[in-house]
């Protein structure tokens, strides 16, 4: 059963507790993000997606996804690190395509880092993620930067590796732009059974979905362009959460 957005309820972590997964849309994502900062630099944040470098790892050899990759560490105080830049890496038994190897992707960019609409982001998952898990005094976090693009003899892979789960606690996925994009589908399934619970589309920037990994797997369709004679990428922003190894 799909339930109504998630931006009809006052308490997202209620939601979250309640369902393992909250679509937000974007009036309601901007008020939330109002709420602990400023977009004052979204233009600018989004235009960086046009600089993002192929992902040469698809097990595919697909030429469809550009991304960078960057490595935080957020404090029960809410202090907000960059660390050392790092590969990402996931076991097989979360990507059983890319999984099991270290992917080196182009770092992000420091004046995306240090600018206020990625703070701001930051600050708002840590206050949702966070408000979850309270006991968790430190929260190894990774951003990522995604383009995927769609051609006529192409079509666009969000998530080559199918419906799967991350491997880590939390997840945020927020649209920045979507151009000349058909389809592109969210779908929410329930751990065991791979049941649906649930599917949305995010259209607008600030149309974010919220994840409990540990409790539902998460899949988005491929995308194809509206009109082949033209240009077609779908951007996100993908943040995730996991609790960090004690020393």
């Amino acid at each position: 059963m799909t339930r109504a957005p998630a931006d009809a309820v006052d308490d997202l972590p209620a939601a979250l507790r309640r369902d393992g997964y909250a679509f937000v849309a974007h009036a309601r994502m901007r008020e939330l993000l109002d709420q602990v900062g400023t977009l004052e630099d979204w233009p600018a944040f989004a235009a960086s997606w046009n600089d993002l470098a192929l992902d040469t790892y698809l097990a595919d050899f697909g030429r469809y996804r550009r991304r960078r990759h960057a490595v935080f560490r957020i404090d029960d105080d809410s202090a907000i690190v960059r660390e050392a830049h790092q590969p990402h890496w996931q076991s097989r038994e979360y990507n059983a395509l890319q999984g099991g190897i270290e992917r080196w992707f182009e770092p992000l960019e420091n004046s995306i880092v240090s600018g206020a609409s990625l703070q701001t982001i930051l600050r708002l998952s840590f206050a949702l993620f966070g408000s979850l898990s309270p006991e968790v005094k430190t929260w190894h976090v990774e951003v990522h930067q995604f383009r995927i693009e769609a051609r006529p003899d192409e079509p666009g892979q969000p998530t080559p590796e199918g419906v799967h789960r991350d491997g880590v606690d939390y997840v945020l996925v927020l649209l920045v732009d979507r151009v000349n994009i058909a389809s592109g589908t969210t779908t929410i399934h329930a751990a065991g059974t791979r049941e649906l619970l649930g599917s949305f589309t995010l259209t607008k920037p600030l149309d974010a979905a919220l994840v409990d990994d540990a409790r539902v797997f998460h899949g988005v369709t491929p995308v194809e362009p509206l009109d082949p004679a033209q240009p077609a990428h779908r951007d996100v922003l993908v943040v995730t959460f996991k609790r960090a190894q004690r020393s």
